[in-house]
Formats: C-alpha cells, structure tokens, sequence
C-alpha cells in the first residue's frame, strides 16, 4: 500500500486509505506492530548466554533455581471450590500422571525452573477440546517459543521452533492449547522478566571471581613477580631471540598447579623479583561473596540457606527457612497453580481452583498451628468465618458437612 501510494500519478486522485481496523484495545495495533518485529526479548543478552552463565556456569544462580523450584514443585496442592476441598478430582489426577514420561513434581520443577530462568513458563495441553480435559501435558522450552501477537495486542499464536521446524499453536480456537505464565515485566507486553535477568551484572562479577581464582591456583597461587634483566654492561635490554626463548621457558616449565614450587633457574643477567598481593587482590573474595549474596537476593533465597558467610539477617536457619517459604515459595506457587487451574476449567467449564496445602508444608508448621489456635479461641467468630480465615470452604449449617 506505501509503495503504491508513492507511485502513483501526478494527475491521479490521491488514494483513499483504508478504514481502520476496529481493536479491542485503543493500544493493541501498537502492541502488535511493536512486538512483530522480532527483536530480541533479552537485548545484548540473549536467554541462552544467560542460562548458560547464571546457571549452568554459576554455583550460586543453579543452587537458587533448584532450591526454588524444588520446594515449590513438592507444595501438596489441593482442588476446590466455592461449595467444598475435593479429596479426588479429574485436575488433581491429570497432574498427577500429566504425561507418559513424567510425574507431577517432575513436570512442575521444569515449569517452575523454566520462569526463573527465563520469566516464561509454556504448558501445552495435548489432545484435549471442549468439554474434555488434555490428555497429556508438556512443559516447553522457553527459548523455542514466539508469541505472535494478533490484532487487538493479544496472543493469537505461539511458534515453537526446534532445529529449522516449526510448529504453531493457534490461540484463537474455544480452548488454547497453550498455557503462558509469564512473571511481571515492565518492558515487554509479551514476555516475562526473570530474576536471572536482575542477577545478570552480580553474575558477571561472580564467575570472573571465579575465574581469577582459578588463574591464581594455575599460578601456583603465589603472587606474580618479575624478571629483571642486567646486561653484561649494566643495559636491561634483550635481544628478541632471548626474550621469546625467556617466555617460552617460563610457559612450559614454571606455570600451572603441576609446576607449584619447582624451583627457578635462571642464567647469568637475570634476577626474580616477587611482588606481593595489592589490596585489590586481596579485595576479590570479598567481592565474590558479595556478589552471591545479590544472586541470592534477586532469586529471593536468604543467603544463610546458600552457606554464604556474611550474612545475618536471620536469627536461625529455621527463620530463614521459613521466611524462604512464606516469600518466594508460596507466592511462585499459588500464582502458578491458579494460572494452571484456570487454563484446564476453559476444558471442562468447572469453576475450581488448586492452591497449596498451607497444612501439610513442615516449614509452616509452627506459624499454622498458632493460627488455628486463635482462630479456635476467638468465640466471637461463627464456624464458617473461621473456615473462611483458614481458607476452607463454608459448610452447611446442621449437617458438618460440605454442601
């Protein structure tokens, strides 16, 4: 349409252009146009870089993920709704048994693992439809998967591309096949915002630590030093042949842990002078460990449960475990499991939500069993009201039971 509106003739009626498209937001053209061209979510770090040193280079970034995704798959999860707390449901089952190859806590750590990592998690119904629940279900990686954004702004596709295939996932049928959670970004309409991306920089700083550490052992871990050069007439200056034969020698024979304390021989001019550690060098272990403890912040892991000397926010490591769970955990794991409750009821149509079993979590315990004591002792409280602060379901009056 440009190109034909600049070619057209000069003695042509100016063309007409055509009526607007109506949108269901006032923004979503702009969304759209923005988000179609195909920039990287990630701008000079793209999601497999950042995975690669955050977590699969980084101590610290994996520890957190796996801590994180490990107690928040373990949460036991309970189906419910307005009326009554299911003992069996067809939900509960599917997660159960979600494919042939996994479990429930297996599926959800890699959907857990997958948002942390990349502030997307991509759940994939298979073979299910209106009124029938999905047979099988999939987490997908999230560096494969592209929102293709529709008219109004809002996803009408996902393309999920693997080795030059792709595959497409339309949204715009009477169930979507793909459940998108994607953790808070200010930036981006689309796509999430992980706490790799906030720990990138402490990241950084921690793995070159890491790697001076390691320069320093292959050296012997002594300080470095410096030859010094005295010429049969005074002059420091050597010829190119003696120098490069001088740095060959020093390679081969006095560098690495293998060589650590051979003693060095050196011929007639030359003369070792050692140089002690700066105070920068010795600056370095502190800046690791502050580094770690930034990791640990972005993720929301209280560096005492990471072994990270320093640290004493917390008064016991039970606090610590406690303020882990109440923080990170649970807020990870109800959001996710409302988004996953609301994605399979589109298939049945049933108005019911899953939600941990704050009961049965043992790092709870103690501040549980304080609630149900004063919820027990305020008198003033009828019974539903106090199954209601509880978060259980009201029961009808002269039966006990759930209605």
């Amino acid at each position: 349409m440009i190109k034909e509106f600049f070619k057209r003739e000069p003695n042509q009626p100016p063309m007409t252009p055509p009526a607007p498209e109506r949108k269901a937001s006032a923004t979503g053209s702009v969304l759209a146009a923005v988000q179609g061209a195909g920039r990287s979510v990630w701008g000079p770090r793209d999601a497999t870089s950042l995975i690669r040193n955050g977590f699969s280079g980084n101590p610290v970034g994996f520890r957190s993920v796996k801590l994180i995704a490990e107690a928040a798959a373990a949460l036991p999860l309970v189906v419910q709704d307005a009326e009554r707390r299911y003992d069996a449901h067809p939900l509960s089952d599917r997660l159960a048994r979600p494919n042939g190859a996994q479990g429930r806590a297996e599926l959800l750590e890699m959907l857990y693992g997958q948002i942390l990592l990349s502030g997307n998690g991509y759940l994939e119904g298979a073979g299910g439809g209106l009124g029938v629940m999905p047979l099988e279900l999939h987490v997908l990686r999230s560096d494969r998967m592209r929102v293709v954004p529709g008219g109004d702004g809002w996803p009408a596709a996902y393309e999920y591309s693997v080795g030059g295939r792709k595959h497409r996932f339309d949204m715009t049928g009477d169930v979507p096949p793909i459940c998108h959670i994607r953790s808070f970004s200010p930036l981006d309409d689309h796509y999430g915002f992980s706490p790799l991306q906030a720990a990138a920089n402490a990241v950084d700083v921690h793995n070159s630590a890491s790697r001076w550490s390691k320069a320093l052992l292959d050296n012997a871990a002594r300080p470095s030093g410096a030859i010094v050069f005295t010429g049969p007439e005074g002059q420091g200056t050597m010829s190119n042949d003696q120098y490069e034969r001088l740095v060959d020698e020093m390679a081969a024979n006095y560098q690495g842990a293998r060589n650590a304390g051979r003693p060095m021989l050196l011929e007639g001019g030359l003369d070792w002078r050692p140089m002690g550690f700066s105070p920068s060098d010795m600056e370095f272990q502190k800046t690791k460990e502050a580094a770690a403890r930034e990791i640990a912040l972005a993720f929301g892991v209280p560096p005492m449960l990471l072994g990270i000397p320093g640290d004493a926010t917390y008064a016991n490591y039970q606090e610590a475990n406690r303020a882990f769970y109440r923080l990170t955990v649970l807020p990870l794991a109800t959001r996710v499991s409302a988004a996953i409750a609301d994605w399979l009821a589109r298939f049945t149509g049933e108005a019911v939500w899953l939600q941990p079993d704050l009961d049965k979590i043992p790092a709870l315990s103690a501040e549980r069993e304080a609630q149900w004591r004063r919820v027990r002792e305020a008198d003033f409280l009828t019974r539903n009201e106090k199954r209601g602060l509880l978060g259980l379901p009201p029961v009808v009056e002269g039966t006990g039971e759930g209605a």
